[in-house]
């Protein structure tokens, strides 16, 4: 069964520097990084000390309120060195790459033959469990609540996306294997959604329910894509795992091995040649970027340029991330640019702007801000954007003002910040929208549970 799903209100960012279809097998990094504060809400207890050997699939640290969920070393190597912040809390462990991977061996399963609880003791013991996330509240997935559906959105609509149709081409295999096990953990459905157009090997797989999704972002987001199949009711939850995610669980039951290899789209005008490279997650920037970067006044963003995180040259990709974009710095600043006609930038206005003259032209965009953080202007542009049957500006202001009651009634159990993403692009108040939110689903979580 296949139902449409077609997206009005949004708004497409088109940026020039869109990776071409070739990919390039890049060398093994010298070190790598796994980085606790990526993984949302989880307390960290370190197993693998300085000095440890580790393989790839062994346990580095797990989390505190269950020590069932455990995260791997993406490689065999050495730990070398223990990042720690404020009240030694830990921010990175990087380990020496082997120049021979050693992998752990979990063994191989076949999950039609296996039971839910098989499936969770499977994916907790290699360090697959923080590929399954939740909604609401956009964490890890709490294993003791039964979900009642899981959601894969192989359809990404986000500026200069990678394309899944090329990065998940061949994977056949190993995405039947990760439906066909994750399918065991839900007495629902497990809901597959795809660009209208797209040839996707998830599209003829079984024990899954394809949808086909259009529209302008963002109706990639699993968020709009739940709320248009089966919305989040209070006490309800959701899991949602990530196509490229789906591979390496695949991959884990076909062959026992956690393979933390990612296909990854260097994208942006920064590039010298936009295109795809293959990585294992946590690898260094500079390698994956190397020989291919102008470093002239660059910003370095793991993921897109809407959701992504900044990142310096010898920082490390994030561990869900299947994107690097490098766009120019914004720190130069235009005289009397408020008041000039703007031809150059997109804008979801028409005030003075002609962006909506020219909906395919591709941008150049740049960090600047252009204008400065005030207080809330309500100019009910935050609606056209937002496709969810929510009020984004009222919610908006429930997060902020910590009203929990409001927060309920208003939909936060749907949302994710990734979904205010947009509100913030257009914001003629340059209010952090995704920082509001995520402090908003904290405080929810630690007080409503």
């Amino acid at each position: 069964m296949s139902k449409d799903i077609r997206i009005k209100k949004g708004l497409d960012i088109k940026l020039v520097g869109a990776a071409e279809k070739t990919t390039k097998e890049i060398s093994l990094s010298k070190v790598y990084a796994v980085k606790p504060e990526e993984f949302h809400g989880i307390t960290t207890k370190l197993i693998a000390k300085e000095g440890t050997e580790v393989k790839a699939g062994e346990t580095l640290f797990y989390s505190k309120s269950d020590e069932r969920i455990l995260f791997s070393s993406p490689v065999s190597g050495k730990v070398v060195e223990v990042v720690r912040g404020a009240r030694r809390k830990v921010l990175a462990i990087k380990i020496a790459a082997d120049t021979a991977q050693e992998h752990k061996d979990f063994g191989t399963k076949d999950a039609t033959k296996m039971s839910a609880e098989e499936v969770k003791t499977h994916l907790f013991a290699s360090g697959c469990w923080p590929f399954v996330k939740q909604r609401p509240y956009d964490v890890i997935a709490n294993p003791n609540q039964a979900p009642k559906a899981i959601f894969v959105s192989a359809y990404a609509s986000a500026p200069l996306a990678a394309d899944l149709d090329f990065t998940l081409a061949g994977k056949e295999a190993e995405l039947q294997a990760a439906i066909t096990a994750i399918s065991k953990l839900t007495e629902g459905k497990v809901h597959v959604s795809l660009g209208a157009k797209s040839n996707s090997p998830l599209a003829n797989l079984n024990d899954a329910e394809i949808h086909r999704v259009s529209g302008p972002h963002p109706s990639g987001n699993v968020s709009t894509q739940i709320a248009n199949i089966d919305p989040i009711n209070k006490g309800e939850v959701v899991w949602v795992i990530t196509p490229q995610d789906l591979v390496i669980i695949g991959e884990l039951f076909l062959t026992g091995k956690y393979n933390a290899k990612r296909t990854i789209a260097l994208t942006g005008s920064k590039f010298s040649k936009p295109q795809y490279v293959t990585a294992i997650a946590g690898a260094s920037i500079a390698d994956i970027v190397a020989d291919n970067l102008e470093n002239d006044n660059t910003r370095i963003i793991s993921g897109n340029v809407l959701s992504g995180t900044h990142v310096k040259e010898d920082g490390f990709i994030g561990y869900y991330d299947n994107q690097i974009t490098a766009i120019p710095e914004g720190d130069d600043y235009e005289f009397f640019g408020w008041n000039k006609p703007v031809f150059n930038k997109i804008s979801a206005s028409r005030a003075l702007t002609f962006s909506w003259l020219t909906p395919n032209k591709k941008y150049d965009l740049n960090t600047n801000t252009n204008g400065e953080h005030r207080a809330f202007v309500v100019t009910g542009a935050f609606e056209e954007v937002f496709p969810l049957d929510i009020y984004p500006m009222q919610l908006l202001e429930a997060f902020m003002y910590k009203d929990l009651d409001e927060m309920e009634a208003l939909g936060a159990y749907e949302v994710a910040p990734e979904d205010f993403a947009l509100t913030e692009f257009i914001c003629v108040s340059k209010q952090p929208h995704q920082k509001v939110v995520r402090e908003g689903l904290d405080l929810m979580r630690e007080e409503l549970g």
